[in-house]
């Protein structure tokens, strides 16, 4: 099948909330009518419809890139502003591969959990710290290329390209250009082009999309005034000033980019660079990775090094040649079957616990035979003095996701409320080895 030369890079879905109305379904479908090889989904701020997206490009065999326009803060992101408006530009920022999409999520993250004031923003300093992977765009009015244009500062919008040409580098930093028949987005465009030419900076033709059909206008304005809680027949409320951002056809952006051809041949030429394989249905546990120090190359170093100290802490200096090779056994068996950042979880997860004073059981089940665990303290019970087997655990011949059967105290609280009532002292804490200050 002959793909249409040209990919909207630039969408807004439903999960934009009450402020984008296309319907994934339906919009993947119309990408597939139209032939195109590939769609994006920008919504504003986050990624809440990433996952549903991705399956339904695929289903309709249209390549999914996942994206989003982001909130930047014109300063830290930290910072609560008095001027609630415009204290924000706008960024789109696409996918090109795993390591981007880890960086969006991070961003998205970051945006709701410290930079949330009236939007979702990060700032320039969350970028540059995670823009490995990531294509950006200038985005629409609103982005500070744009914003700086309209304020007739050449210099500033080039100071603005500039940074993000050498943040992105070369070749994944682009310029977009819009046509909505707005006079202000007319007035810039002759100036995105100029931009965009002399920086060497490549220019792609985006929609800025915000429902599927024209005939659609009428009830994205109704949800914008929702947004906004105002009144449809109120003269000052926000809306759009335009009925042009809709889902418009391969043919439609060819005619309406005519005269900068190549703006359409790179909406292509970007998308080609976007390949993000998320694997849902790799049925393969995918464990985080865990930071290591920096004596250790790999996870098993560092697996070997903790063990070896628990060792210590447990057992001083009366380490046998028979628990030695016991220990051995179990941490080369732990490497083969490719667990040791997975033990390293659970010990950080133990660890967290016992140092935020939360109570931690000894540790149960199947996981109570191993020595590297009972070295680790995330059990209690030695299994030597048991006679307890490690292959319970894990082996070889059963490849498994091993099961560590792990206790936390659900109220935190509660617990310290026992504590001072003598109904646990101090001493019995301490001494169950819970470290738990004196009340």
């Amino acid at each position: 099948m002959e793909h249409s030369r040209f990919v909207h890079l630039h969408v807004h879905t439903d999960y934009s909330l009450l402020d984008g109305a296309c319907k994934i379904d339906e919009m993947t479908a119309k990408a597939r009518d139209w032939k195109m090889p590939a769609l994006a989904i920008t919504d504003h701020g986050n990624l809440f419809g990433a996952i549903h997206f991705y399956k339904e490009a695929l289903k309709n065999g249209v390549k999914p890139i996942i994206g989003m326009e982001a909130y930047v803060a014109m300063e830290d992101m930290h910072k609560k502003p008095r001027k609630q408006k415009e204290n924000y530009t706008h960024i789109t920022l696409l996918a090109a591969n795993e390591r981007g999409y880890g960086n969006l999520m991070k961003l998205s993250s970051m945006a709701f959990l410290e930079g949330f004031y009236y939007r979702p923003r990060i700032d320039k300093a969350a970028l540059e710290q995670n823009h490995h992977g990531l294509i950006g765009m200038s985005a629409c009015l609103q982005g500070e290329i744009s914003r700086a244009l309209l304020r007739d500062n050449y210099e500033a919008a080039e100071k603005a390209a500039l940074f993000y040409k050498d943040l992105f580098g070369e070749g994944n930093f682009y310029i977009e250009l819009m046509r909505h028949k707005l006079a202000e987005s007319d007035r810039i465009l002759p100036s995105l082009v100029r931009l965009s030419r002399e920086l060497n900076i490549p220019a792609v033709a985006t929609n800025d999309v915000h429902y599927l059909s024209k005939d659609d206008s009428e009830a994205h304005d109704v949800l914008l005034a929702m947004q906004t809680k105002e009144d449809l027949t109120s003269e000052t409320r926000f809306r759009m000033q335009t009925k042009e951002v809709y889902f418009k056809s391969p043919d439609e952006m060819r005619e309406l980019f005519s005269d900068i051809p190549e703006a359409i041949e790179n909406t292509v030429l970007l998308a080609e660079k976007c390949n993000v394989d998320l694997q849902l249905e790799n049925t393969r546990v995918q464990l985080p990775h865990v930071d290591l120090p920096e004596h250790c190359e790999t996870s098993y170093d560092y697996l070997v090094d903790l063990t070896m100290k628990g060792m210590k802490k447990r057992f001083g200096d009366d380490i046998t040649p028979e628990m030695q090779h016991r220990l051995n056994l179990e941490l080369e068996t732990i490497k083969n079957m490719g667990l040791c950042d997975y033990c390293l979880i659970i010990e950080d997860l133990i660890g967290f616990a016992k140092h935020k004073h939360i109570r931690v059981g000894p540790g149960r089940g199947s996981a109570a035979g191993s020595l590297v665990l009972f070295a680790l303290q995330i059990t209690n019970i030695n299994p030597l003095a048991f006679g307890l087997i490690f292959e319970r655990f894990l082996n070889p011949e059963r490849v498994t996701m091993p099961d560590v059967d792990i206790d936390f105290c659900d109220d935190k609280l509660q617990f310290y409320k026992q504590v001072k009532g003598n109904i646990l002292t101090p001493k019995t804490v301490l001494h169950r080895r819970y470290r738990i200050k004196a009340v």
